[in-house]
């Protein structure tokens, strides 16, 4: 999103409230939460029983998006204590972001 002007992505966020009115009214919408950049992500992985946290959004190439956990944590310290204990992170790795709040 950083490549789009201050009016492009303001323009872009009010149509995509407004399409998320829409899903809400229709009862398809579930969840709506943006993150933020890629930029704040943190990953998680447990391997031989040691969980390894590195800065960055660092999937493996053959990794690909599984789901979506939204948790409330008071920093990243709780969020990387919570994701540390999520089964996927033995096979994959778990990506923490913080959502946006605008």
């Amino acid at each position: 999103m950083e490549v789009l002007s201050k009016s492009e992505l303001d323009a872009l966020s009010r149509a995509s409230a407004d399409y998320n009115a829409l899903l809400q009214r229709s009862g398809c919408l579930a969840l709506a939460v943006a993150l933020e950049p890629v930029r704040t992500a943190t990953t998680i992985r447990i391997r031989s029983g040691r969980v390894q946290a590195v800065d960055g959004p660092f999937a493996e190439t053959g990794e690909q998006l599984g789901g979506v956990i939204l948790i409330d944590a008071t920093d990243l310290d709780e969020a990387l204590r919570v994701a540390a204990k999520m089964p996927m992170a033995k096979l994959g790795s778990i990506e923490i972001r913080p959502v946006s709040r605008s």
